[in-house]
């Protein structure tokens, strides 16, 4: 399993895989978790695709998306503050330019390939590295996200605890919680799984999800 960053200007190259994306993000939070999300197409988008986010890509050998997430600076605007700012502790973010976000994280669960009894997906730690590798590459130290008690176990399980910045709420049938995690070295060595890989360039530390 490899990890492919699309950034806008690959949108165009990249678009069957993206295709694949929005039907993958249509089937989890759509059909499985039972979500307020608009649908179209078989697809699932909101407004936060139309500011020209960064896609991290979990590809397996067959160039099947088997998972995916959406980064965005937290310098402009978020998911956390302008859509759930009730889980913020006094509703305000307060980004800055070390800051980014993580939003519409999931993977394909249909897939077998790396689950052993009791262990998390590949494709999700895949996607952890993946997502703390970009950061890093791109000048961020934080990354903000909004996500379920459940899916906060599963990080905390995987070595990459979440700093919680408020009280969890409910939003819409689900729990929700936002926080902070850090783009470091140490956070990436930790989730990284055996034979994890990554096809995007460096860019010497540039910024690329503005």
């Amino acid at each position: 399993m490899r990890i492919l960053v699309v950034s806008p200007d690959l949108y165009e190259r990249h678009y069957g895989l993206l295709t694949q994306m929005h039907r993958l993000r249509a089937q989890v939070f759509g059909s499985r978790l039972g979500w307020d999300v608009e649908i179209a197409a078989d697809e699932e988008r909101d407004e936060y695709d139309g500011l020209g986010p960064t896609y991290i890509l979990a590809l397996d050998a067959t160039d099947r998306v088997a998972g995916c997430a959406r980064l965005l600076p937290a310098s402009g605007p978020t998911m956390v503050e302008q859509t759930f700012p009730k889980l913020l502790a006094d509703g305000s973010l307060f980004g800055h330019a070390d800051m980014v976000e993580s939003s519409r994280f999931c993977v394909d669960t249909a897939l077998e390939a790396g689950r052993g009894e009791g262990q998390l997906h590949l494709a999700t730690l895949t996607m952890f590295a993946g997502i703390i590798e970009w950061s890093m590459a791109s000048g961020y130290r934080e990354i903000v996200t909004a996500t379920d008690l459940r899916f906060e176990r599963i990080l905390k399980r995987a070595g990459w605890p979440m700093k919680r910045l408020g009280e969890p709420a409910a939003i819409g049938n689900t729990m929700a919680v936002a926080g902070c995690l850090p783009a470091d070295r140490l956070s990436f060595e930790r989730v990284r799984p055996a034979g994890y890989r990554s096809t995007f360039a460096r860019n010497n530390g540039v910024r690329s999800a503005a």
